[in-house]
């Protein structure tokens, strides 16, 4: 009988799921979920005394079938897909990884700025179909340098985009519920500006806040009609935090240049119009997803999850709720 037994509510790649069994110590059995369903979730959950999770869902009812769960470690930072309350009243402990996807998510951010600019779906579809055309380039393209680009959150990826952007030439704003230190602000070179301000200056406005109440729909419809003609959004946080019908009006009658998008407010999103038109860049929730970066994710997984099998306290910033009952091992 294992010691301790994870569930992984996630299907993974092979290299990542390897990568998963080599991180966790020998005595510790995982247990994979074999699709994406509630039924194979449940399944995979109801021994387990720690749960890894990336994107899956954890609702009331898949909760409910956790009889031995003490602790759901969340392989990174958002846990708006978890029900807090259920856990709270079941002992169970909940913890993110703060920033532990920061930096491939502030890559991507930069990625999507200038795929859009450079319009590089199109480039691709239309030099592989051999239109060999450089001066409808020449004529649309633009480039990142000078521009004005408005960060909407400025916590740890916030600060890598602000970090990666300074050797493109632009000018940086930014506004977070929470004001950064002057010594953050001058090393990164970033104005803190109300976000009114923000949308109505920035070239490019580019989303980095979680999806909590005091956030969902913080670029509504107002705010995108104040946008600068011919801007640019980048949201690679969450969808909620957009209305995305305004984004697909303003996008189809050219208020706006384009917009990379690889978070929807409905996953996958089925029917969505942003899907359909020429203006955007669209990928499937995956900025933070890097081999590179997920050998850090699960190592520091697992020593959260040691923590809470010892009794220790987790590190601050990764806390959520903390645990407060034990692991009925056998």
């Amino acid at each position: 009988m294992p010691d301790v037994t994870v569930a992984v509510l996630d299907t993974f790649h092979p290299h990542i799921k390897a990568a998963i069994e080599a991180a966790v110590p020998a005595n510790w059995a995982v247990r994979f979920t074999a699709e994406n369903t509630l039924t194979a979730r449940a399944a995979a959950l109801r021994a387990a005394d720690i749960a890894f999770v990336m994107a899956a869902p954890m609702p009331k009812e898949l909760l409910g079938e956790a009889r031995r769960l003490r602790f759901i470690q969340k392989l990174g930072a958002g846990v708006d897909r978890i029900d807090l309350d259920v856990c709270r009243k079941q002992g169970i402990g909940v913890a993110r990884l703060h920033a532990g996807n920061s930096i491939p998510v502030a890559e991507h951010t930069i990625l999507l700025m200038l795929a859009i600019y450079r319009q590089l779906p199109q480039i691709d579809c239309r030099t592989r179909a051999g239109i060999w055309s450089k001066e409808d380039a020449r004529g649309m393209h633009r480039q990142l340098q000078y521009k004005t680009v408005g960060l909407v959150g400025f916590g740890a990826i916030g600060k890598e985009v602000a970090k990666r952007l300074r050797g493109f030439e632009v000018t940086i704003l930014y506004y977070d519920p929470v004001r950064a230190s002057l010594d953050v602000e001058q090393s990164l070179d970033a104005k803190y500006v109300d976000l009114d301000e923000l949308v109505r200056a920035a070239d490019i406005v580019s989303l980095h806040l979680p999806l909590i109440p005091q956030t969902a729909g913080i670029i509504n419809a107002e705010q995108i009609h104040a946008m600068k003609s011919g801007a640019v959004l980048i949201n690679c946080a969450r969808g909620g935090l957009v209305d995305e019908t305004a984004l697909a009006v303003a996008l189809k009658d050219g208020h706006l240049f384009g917009a990379g998008i690889d978070v929807f407010s409905s996953e996958p999103p089925v029917g969505s119009p942003l899907l359909e038109l020429e203006n955007t860049v669209v990928t499937s929730h995956l900025a933070g997803a890097t081999l590179d970066n997920f050998f850090g994710i699960v190592a520091r997984a697992v020593e959260n999850a040691k923590a809470v099998l010892r009794g220790d306290a987790l590190p601050e910033t990764d806390v959520v709720l903390a645990p407060d009952r034990k692991v009925p091992v056998e």
